[in-house]
């Protein structure tokens, strides 16, 4: 979910030859007339405080929409339009995060509707050196999807990220696994075939790299890759890129374009979400 607590909470200029910048901020010592300058801040050519990178309080609400023009899930291809809503709280290094969707999607001869799985997760991120972040998760997808294919059972996934920036470039990578403790099916069709549903853990990974192109704006490219839950199905694989707006102090809005690499991708995956910090 990169997210957005990563973008708006990493930025940091670093020492160059022969030069040094004890608090970090991107000034010379000898020209900084505001030393010690919290990490979290912006600073003018002088060293002094413009922007504080800190949302206003701890908390943050996200809604946004997508569309999928493929779902790996289903033989023909689908249209598929979902609406969500995250949830995230902040306390020093330490988040919460919940977050729920709505679906519709349609093919031929086929359409449905309904709740995607809902995710509940904490995470706390390490700060090794100012340039070097590492944040570790875990958390229960709730199985608020519901199936005939006997999908109704609590999965529990971990995650494992890290990103180091440099100058206005940030590299970034992650991996995640997931537990999945769905129960293996065999569905009986009218024509009396059958056909076994088997599920396995899952493992994810992506990794990219990001550019600052001003104080307000963010945008990243990267690779994504994760295995389905089906043993029978071949693994996800896509390439994005990634947008971040700061509006003002409290709004901010993402947009994102995904390509799948893979057959068992969605083609073509659009998402456009408005935040509001509190």
């Amino acid at each position: 979910m990169k997210k957005v607590f990563l973008i708006i909470t990493i930025f940091l200029y670093t020492t160059l030859f022969a030069y040094v910048d004890s608090d970090f901020d991107g000034v010379d010592d000898s020209s900084d007339r505001c030393p010690n300058t919290p990490f979290m801040e912006l600073v003018d050519i002088n060293g002094c405080t413009t922007k504080s990178l800190v949302p206003p309080s701890n908390l943050d609400i996200i809604i946004g929409g997508s569309y999928s023009d493929s779902d790996y899930q289903t033989i023909s291809q689908t249209d598929t339009l979902v609406s969500s809503i995250q949830i995230d709280y902040y306390y020093k290094n330490f988040s919460l995060q919940a977050s729920t969707s709505y679906f519709k999607t349609k093919g031929s001869g086929y359409q449905a509707k309904g709740m995607y799985d809902t995710f509940v997760g904490a995470s706390y991120q390490f700060d090794l050196v100012k340039a070097l972040s590492i944040k570790v998760g875990g958390g229960v997808i709730l199985p608020t999807y519901k199936t005939s294919l006997n999908n109704n059972k609590t999965d529990y996934v971990g995650s494992f990220n890290f990103s180091y920036t440099l100058n206005k470039f940030s590299i970034f990578g992650g991996y995640s696994y997931t537990i999945i403790n769905d129960k293996d099916i065999t569905i009986i069709y009218n024509t009396n075939t059958l056909q076994n549903i088997k599920y396995k853990d899952t493992n994810s990974f992506n990794g990219g790299i990001g550019y600052y192109v001003t104080q307000d704006l963010y945008a990243n490219v990267s690779y994504n890759s994760s295995n389905s839950i089906y043993v029978t199905s071949k693994d996800i694989q896509t390439a994005s890129i990634y947008t971040y707006y700061s509006i003002d102090e409290h709004w901010f809005s993402t947009f994102s374009y995904a390509r799948g690499v893979s057959k068992s991708a969605s083609k073509n995956y659009l998402s456009w979400r408005l935040g509001y910090f509190f």
